[in-house]
Order: C-alpha cells, then sequence, then structure tokens
C-alpha cells in the first residue's frame, strides 16, 4: 500500500510520533492505523504519544537574522516552566538556527539538528520533559536591512513576542523603535493594500450596520462609513498608525523623517490565536509533578 504525506501527518498527529517513525510505522503495518499507533508504542514512543493530546500553548517565540534573511519560529509547551528549562531553550535555539536553511515549516520539521530531524528531536523531548511540545509556525523575511527584536526575553533571542522588520535606507536603531513598535501595537498588516478584504468588508458591514442606526439620510452615511473606514485602517496598518515613540507622527511618516523605507515585518507572539484550557496555578503545579 502506497504511504501518502496525509496518512504520516495523521498518524503524528494522533501519536506525537516524529515524522520518519510515523513513516516508517505506516510501511511495515501497511497502512493500517491502529497497527501503526500499536507499532510505535511497542518502540517506545507511548509517552511521546499519551502527551500528544494536551493543549500546547506556552513556550518560546525565537528569532534570527543573517544578511538581508530573517527567520523567526513558535515552539510551544505546556506550561511556562518548561520555557525556562534550559534543555527546551537550547532546542529552540538550535531550531531557529536550522530555519535559516528551511522554505518552510514542513522543511524545518524535516533538517537535520545534531544527526536527527527537527521533528524527532522534539518528540525526544516529549519524552524526556513529559509534557507536549509542538513546533507551531515558521515565518521569514527578507530585506536589505532585517531588523529583529524580542519582548520578555527568557534568554537571547527568544521569547514571548519576536519580531522581524524588513526596511530599505535608515539605520538598525530606527529599525528596533519599528520592531517595537510592532510587538506593541500589532498591526494587522504593512500598509492598507497588504490587509485582508474579507477583513475589510467585515468591518465596512459592521459600520453600515452601525451608521444605519442613527437613522441618518443615505448620503450622510456613506461620508460617516468613509471617515471611519479611514480610521480603522489607521488603526490596524503598521504605516498608519500613530508611532509610539511619537505619536503625533505615524510609522510611515516617522519612517521618511529616518530615510527608511518599511518593506515588510513579521511578529509572533506566544500561543497566540490557541484556546488554553483555564487552570488554577496549584492545578498546574500539581499535573506539572505528575508529568
Amino acid at each position: 500500500m502506497a504511504i501518502t504525506a496525509s496518512m504520516v501527518k495523521d498518524l503524528r498527529d494522533r501519536t506525537g510520533a516524529g515524522m520518519m517513525d510515523a513513516k516508517k510505522a505506516l510501511t511495515e503495518t501497511n497502512g493500517d492505523m491502529d497497527a501503526a499507533i500499536d507499532w510505535l508504542r511497542t518502540k517506545g514512543l507511548a509517552k511521546a504519544a499519551k502527551k500528544s493530546g494536551r493543549t500546547a500553548a506556552e513556550g518560546l517565540v525565537a528569532v534570527a537574522v543573517e544578511g538581508g534573511t530573517g527567520v523567526a519560529v513558535e515552539v510551544n509547551s505546556e506550561t511556562d516552566f518548561v520555557a525556562k528549562n534550559a534543555d527546551f531553550q537550547e532546542m529552540v535555539g538550535g531550531i531557529v538556527a536550522a530555519a535559516m536553511g528551511a522554505a518552510d515549516i514542513e522543511a524545518l520539521n524535516a533538517a537535520d539538528l545534531g544527526g536527527k530531524s527537527v521533528a524527532d528531536t522534539i518528540t525526544d523531548k516529549i519524552a524526556t520533559i513529559g509534557e507536549n511540545m509542538t513546533l507551531r509556525r515558521m515565518a521569514r523575511i527578507e530585506g536589505e536591512t532585517v531588523v529583529s527584536y524580542i519582548h520578555n526575553a527568557a534568554t537571547s533571542g527568544m521569547g514571548k513576542i519576536g519580531v522581524l522588520v524588513a526596511m530599505t535606507g535608515g539605520d538598525e536603531a530606527f529599525g528596533k523603535q519599528v520592531a517595537m513598535h510592532v510587538a506593541a501595537a500589532n498591526p494587522a498588516s504593512l500598509g492598507a493594500d497588504d490587509l485582508d478584504p474579507a477583513v475589510v468588508e467585515k468591518e465596512r458591514q459592521v459600520q453600515i450596520e452601525i451608521a444605519r442606526e442613527s437613522g441618518k439620510p443615505e448620503a450622510v452615511i456613506e461620508k460617516m462609513i468613509e471617515g471611519r473606514m479611514k480610521k480603522f485602517l489607521s488603526e490596524v496598518t503598521l504605516l498608519g498608525q500613530a508611532f509610539v515613540l511619537n505619536p503625533d507622527i505615524t510609522v510611515e511618516a516617522a519612517a521618511k523623517e529616518a530615510g527608511a523605507t518599511i518593506t515588510g515585518f513579521v511578529r509572533l507572539e506566544v500561543g497566540e490565536g490557541i484556546e488554553k484550557e483555564e487552570e488554577d496555578f496549584a492545578a498546574e503545579v500539581a499535573k506539572a509533578a505528575r508529568g
């Protein structure tokens, strides 16, 4: 039976096994998913499989820059305790270094990290540390100059929020200021043209409904919507936002003063968008102690 990439992915999602282990298990069992799970358990991966269903919403974002290329990765764990673990941090550092040579997250999972793939390294770390872990996201950016910034740093190059800013002209000091702004203001896109049209249309419809509730004539409503959409775009686009270091001017105006053109940015925040089950501190400690 031909083993497809989707079968390998399904088995990895269900067990937490590494990519090559999952493929081998399916090959050995002729594509039988249940038998492949059992095969993995007999090979000592049961502990990792047991952890794989747990929500991993903590962890670290790491960034690295080489010349005009910057990469950022998010590696998640279940608790903040693990994010402060030196072994975990060393692994994340190795992963972001490997990301410099990877085109996307699939390539990164397969990349070599000390003789093992990144995916298998994470699986081994799950078994060693005793928490579920995932390589959740990877982003890369290129430009004449790329500057990085870490907010709430746990150690050098990694923390809770990682930012990369690409630009032409200007200097690194200004790039760092923009990166700090991105960390704080969390823009949705670089400019209005880069914003998801669905997001713009949704906001427009909301503003139309709000304006119509006022009972004003359609001609007045049109002008109200135009003004409100302009305000919306200034709030969610990086170039349109008020610069945090000088709120009297926009980021675009600040860049012009600095002789720079911002060409792109990346912002990754640990756990962003993950639904995390609320748990009190005592329960979290007890859970960590149980392994």
